[in-house]
Order: C-alpha cells, then structure tokens, then sequence
C-alpha cells in the first residue's frame, strides 16, 4: 500500500495529506490503478457535465480533457513534449540533451496541440460508453509505460525514470496485463476495444523505443500520452460500426 500511496502522490496532483508513509519502488505496477481512479473522477466529471451540457458539445470533451491534464499534473505531456523536441535531433547525446532542457521547442508545442485536440475531438465522436472508455484509455496508457519499462534500455545512467526499473519483474507486467484484459467483463459491449486498446499499448512503446534507442522518463510521458490518443481515436471509429 506504501507503493500505491507513493504512485498516487507521483503520477497525481490529488491532495493527499502529507505523510512520510510512501515508497517510490515500483510504483509504476500501480500506475494502470492510478488511471483507473482518475477515470473514475473523469466520468463523473463527464456525467455532471452532461446535465449542464446535455449534447456531447466540443465544450464538455474540451473540459473533460482539461482536467484530465491538470490531475496529472501534466507530468505526462511534458514528456510527450520534450520527446517531440528531441527527436528533432540525430546525435543521440545531443537528443538527450535536449529533451532535458526545460525550454520547449516548436516540436513541443505542436505535440501538446496535437495531443489535446486530438483527445477533444475523439471524445466528441464517442456520445455513449464514455466512462468505459476513458477507463481503458488511462489504464491501457499506464501499462504501454509499465511494458516500456522492463522491455526497453534506459538511456541515462541517472534520471528522474531511472527509479521505475528497480523492484518491477516482467511476470509482474504480464499479471497486471491480464488482469486489465478481465475488464471485459465488466463493459462486455466493449469488448472489442479491449484488444485494440492492448495491441496500441504494445505497438506505441515499440515505435518510441526504435525511434530514439531506448527509453528516458520523458519517453515513458510521451508512450503514456500517445496510446491514450490513439485508444481514443481508434474507440471512436469502431463505435461507428455496428456490433
């Protein structure tokens, strides 16, 4: 539960009182539970819209997403962004470099634009299912990072993800995988998201990682940031078809 507690402190703005009752080790297997809880928060912030804002409006989605960023902090699109800026770069050292730098670059701020309308404008495609949706979207996106992390070389010799290796084996991954997919009897007319949404996962860690020779924290944000969107964006389409 220390662990829980200190993943909720680090992946979450919620004020939690201050105590000195947490542990950083492996945090990150909590990480999808995290995205459970804050899409729990999301869906009944979405559901208190919907009586204000009856129609799935671009206002209410635009809202939804908003603080769906400000309850991370932005921890994540920060990452995200700084990706985009470093893989503006070849040299892998220079790369580095850059994604540490504090200062964004065009890249970023194209990403986070990108990133955030492309998640308002997913959500407003999708007038039904919301919460179920939003929920494997946060987990999902959690977990592409869990993967990411056993899976992939970290960078840096130090580095502020450098910790999220230490105390994570793989079967550990693969349990809390498996648990994520027994979510499908829970939202059963979803079902075939769950797959698409675990087959993202899988495939955007993948494409980070061979794109800039490993991972750092700023990848582990942008793996987060990228399998939601394109979860929500391919939740989107296939709710168009007829099941």
């Amino acid at each position: 539960m220390k662990s829980l507690l200190g993943a909720l402190l680090f992946y979450t703005i919620l004020p939690f009182p201050s105590s000195n009752n947490f542990s950083l080790r492996a945090i990150a297997l909590w990480a999808p539970i995290v995205g459970i809880f804050l899409a729990a928060i999301l869906g009944i912030f979405d559901g208190l819209l919907e009586l204000i804002l009856p129609f799935n409006s671009g206002l209410r989605s635009g809202l939804v997403v908003a603080l769906w960023v400000y309850l991370t902090g932005g921890l994540h699109l920060d990452g995200a962004m700084d990706t985009s800026d470093g893989l503006g770069v070849n040299d892998l050292t220079k790369r580095l470099e850059v994604m540490s730098d504090s200062r964004s670059g065009a890249f970023a701020v194209i990403t986070a634009i990108g990133i955030l309308g492309l998640k308002t404008l997913a959500l407003m495609e999708i007038p039904s299912h919301r919460f179920s949706v939003l929920l494997h979207t946060l987990a999902w996106g959690r977990w592409a990072q869990l993967f990411a992390i056993v899976h992939y070389i970290y960078l840096k010799p130090e580095g502020k993800g450098k910790f999220h290796k230490e105390g994570i084996e793989r079967w550990q991954v693969y349990l809390v995988g498996l648990l994520l997919l027994s979510l499908v009897f829970w939202a059963w007319d979803l079902r075939f998201i769950i797959p698409f949404c675990s087959l993202i996962a899988l495939v955007v860690g993948f494409l980070i990682n061979k794109k800039v020779g490993g991972q750092t924290g700023d990848t582990y944000g942008a793996i987060v940031e990228w399998t939601e969107t394109c979860a929500l964006i391919g939740a989107a389409l296939l709710l168009k078809f007829p099941r």
